[in-house]
C-alpha cells in the first residue's frame, strides 16, 4: 500500500517496490483514502506519507497510528520530507514492532530503502540516522553513562534497526562481539529477562528516550 500525495513521487515509490519484488495492492493520495484501502486490503505493508491532504500535517502519523492498532498485521513504514523526532517518538511509543521512519531522500538509495521495507515488513524497525541524532538531542538526561563508546556505537546501530550481521559489518568486528556488547548493553541498563528481541526493543527506546507505550 502506497500512500503519497505527490504523484510523481508516488508513481516512482511504486516501481521502486515493485522491482523488489512487492506487489502494490493500492494507491492513496490522502489520509482517508489510505485507511480505506488498508481496511479493503489489508496489506502486508504500507508506506505513508507523514504530511497528506486536507491539513498537510499529521495526517499521516495519525493514519499510521490507527492502521497499526486496528491493522496489527499491517506494518508501517513513514516517509518525511524533513526530521520531525515528535512524530517517530509517537510511533514508536504506541507500537514496537513494525513500524519505520525514514526521510524522502533514502528513497534514492534503493537497495538501502528495500532492505528497510523488508525489515519493517518483517516486524522490525527502520529508523533514519538523522532521526535517531534528534532524538538524542532532544533527551532531557543521558540514563547511559555505564555504557562504553563501542556499546553506544552498537546501540545507535541497533536503533536504525540494524540486525546483528549488519552491526558488525558497519563496525568491522565479529557478530560474536556484537552479540557480546548487547548482552553487556542489558546487563548495564537494567533491562529484565526476557525474550531476545523484546530486551533489544526495550534497550532502543530507552537510548532514544521513548517510553514505551505497551
Amino acid at each position: 500500500m502506497i500512500a503519497e500525495d505527490s504523484v510523481l513521487l508516488r508513481i516512482g515509490l511504486v516501481k521502486v517496490v515493485e522491482m523488489a519484488g512487492f506487489t502494490v495492492a493500492a494507491e492513496a493520495g490522502d489520509a482517508a483514502g489510505l485507511l480505506a484501502a488498508v481496511a479493503a486490503h489489508r496489506p502486508e505493508l504500507a508506506v505513508v506519507d507523514v504530511r497528506m491532504p486536507p491539513g498537510f500535517t499529521d495526517e499521516g502519523v495519525r493514519a499510521a497510528l490507527s492502521i497499526r492498532r486496528e491493522h496489527p498485521d499491517t506494518a508501517v513504514l513513514l516517509l518525511s520530507q524533513y526530521v520531525e523526532e515528535r512524530y517517530a517518538a509517537d510511533l514508536l511509543a504506541a507500537h514496537t514492532g513494525g513500524v519505520g521512519y525514514l526521510l524522502k531522500q533514502r528513497v534514492a538509495d534503493v537497495e538501502e530503502f528495500v532492505e528497510a521495507l523488508r525489515r519493517v515488513a518483517g516486524g522490525g524497525t527502520a529508523l533514519d540516522p538523522q532521526v535517531v541524532s534528534q532524538l538524542l538531542i532532544r533527551r532531557a538526561s543521558d540514563p547511559l553513562e555505564r555504557l562504553t563508546a563501542r556499546e553506544r556505537e552498537v546501540l545507535e546501530l541497533m536503533a536504525e534497526g540494524r540486525s546483528n550481521s549488519a552491526v558488525a559489518a558497519r563496525l568491522v568486528v565479529s557478530e560474536s562481539a556484537v552479540a557480546k556488547h548487547i548482552n553487556s548493553i542489558f546487563t548495564k541498563l537494567d533491562l529484565p529477562k526476557a525474550d531476545a528481541d523484546h530486551r533489544r526493543v526495550l534497550a532502543v527506546l530507552r537510548f532514544l528516550g521513548v517510553a514505551a507505550g505497551r
